[in-house]
């Protein structure tokens, strides 16, 4: 396998627009994942910041079939198939790849705490030897924070091992610049992706790949001018600018946050809908939220329309 099997730049965990009864909104879904694309950005579907865990495993395989219907690019996209039950991850994971995704990001099995790395090691494999095709390519999901579940430095290295070409990569959500250097030290050529854009350019200089980052869904063509731009001489002004952004959003809940930004910026009040147990931004936090963010001269190009 090269390098260029290997998915790299920018990407969004998706955020999942609502209609009124709570369905996926597809017609915004799209408009939204084609907004993304047209800004150089890869589309991180059924994340966490998609509420993808609000989403069944049938919605989540009708939304992407949407996508490729509507023409999106499946090479730039990265479906979440990670799920509790081994026989949903293997049935969103063999989705995922007849449409020819450029690879799948996969969170562990999250319910049960305090699992044995061997329990999780055999999750893994178990998927991968049902799902059984060599196309495969598996972004594994760090992000002990949400899931509880970590994925450490061992488990990596045996899962790399056991099935080359196949694990090929990981998110790491837990923003942990240690965490970051030590996997890039032990797996040269791994591809790591930060799991915000405030570790974007220590990753990139570490020998990483690239971020899947929740705010690419409303920043992301300066966030991919920190990915092409890394190397330049004014690559720190440009993370410092993306960080200035990143403060203002995430000082809220992420995901109400994103969905206000979107809404504020394209006049579309729809947008602002999430299905529960996450609920909307209070008003006084929503108001401070874009008048910080316009007090840092920031807009979404392209948006509206």
């Amino acid at each position: 396998m090269s390098s260029n099997d290997l998915m790299s730049g920018v990407l969004a965990p998706v955020v999942t627009p609502f209609a009124p009864d709570l369905t996926p909104d597809a017609q915004r879904y799209a408009k939204h994942c084609r907004w993304l694309q047209d800004q150089n950005c890869g589309l991180a579907v059924f994340g966490t910041n998609s509420e993808a865990n609000s989403l069944s495993v049938g919605e989540r395989m009708q939304l992407l079939d949407m996508l490729i219907d509507n023409g999106l690019d499946p090479k730039r996209m990265m479906p979440g198939t990670g799920c509790c039950s081994i026989v949903d991850s293997v049935t969103l994971t063999q989705h995922a790849l007849a449409h020819g995704v450029g690879g799948v990001l996969m969170l562990p099995p999250f319910y049960y705490k305090d699992v044995s790395d061997e329990g999780l090691y055999r999750t893994f494999a178990e998927i991968i030897e049902r799902v059984g095709d060599d196309g495969l390519r598996i972004y594994l999901y760090h992000f002990p924070q949400m899931s509880q579940v970590p994925l450490g430095i061992e488990l990596v290295g045996r899962l790399r091992e056991a099935f080359p070409g196949i694990v090929v990569g990981m998110k790491d959500s837990s923003g942990d610049r240690g965490n970051l250097e030590a996997v890039l030290s032990a797996f040269p050529g791994f591809g790591y992706f930060a799991g915000n854009e405030t570790l974007l350019l220590a990753n990139m200089r570490a020998g990483g790949v690239g971020c899947i980052s929740a705010t690419a869904n409303v920043n992301p063509k300066a966030i991919d001018g920190l990915f092409q731009n890394w190397q330049a001489d004014n690559a720190d002004s440009l993370q410092s600018s993306l960080n200035e952004t990143r403060a203002a959003v995430q000082q809220f809940p992420l995901v109400p946050a994103l969905k206000k930004i979107i809404s504020h910026y394209a006049a579309d009040g729809e947008w602002n809908r999430l299905r529960p147990p996450l609920v909307e931004l209070a008003e006084a936090d929503g108001n401070k939220l874009i008048a910080e963010l316009d007090a840092i001269g920031f807009e979404m190009q392209g948006i509206r329309g």
